[in-house]
């Protein structure tokens, strides 16, 4: 059944998503809105990283709506991570309705100095 004949049926929507990369690892920053803290779903399987949140927003007291796009459903994505990231060491954060996730590189893919001796 399709979403256009059946208008309660929850369907996923892909947050717009920003990813900024610098030395020691990636910072994802996804909107959210309408998705509170107990409905987002973050979940790393091997190197796979999925977010989804399910969100349900009120429409009011007034009466029924007559056209909604975001009454019901639910933001998805996911991301194939590199080798070089540290999946088991993911801190993620919900702030007004942006979800941000740090994703540290793995300590072999950090930058590093090598100190130079005298010969």
């Amino acid at each position: 059944m399709n979403h256009e004949t059946n208008p309660t049926a929850r369907r996923a929507l892909a947050p717009a998503v920003d990813i900024v990369e610098d030395a020691d690892g990636i910072t994802l920053r996804a909107d959210m809105p309408g998705v509170p803290r107990d409905a987002l779903q973050v979940q790393v399987d091997g190197d796979t990283l999925k977010i989804r949140g399910d969100l349900e927003l009120a429409l009011g007291e007034a009466g029924n709506a007559r056209y909604a796009e975001l009454r019901h459903g639910a933001w998805e994505r996911s991301f194939t991570l590199s080798r070089e990231l540290d999946s088991a060491h993911v801190d993620a954060v919900l702030k007004d309705g942006v979800l941000t996730l740090r994703i540290p590189k793995a300590e072999h893919a950090r930058p590093r100095r090598v100190e130079v001796t005298p010969g």
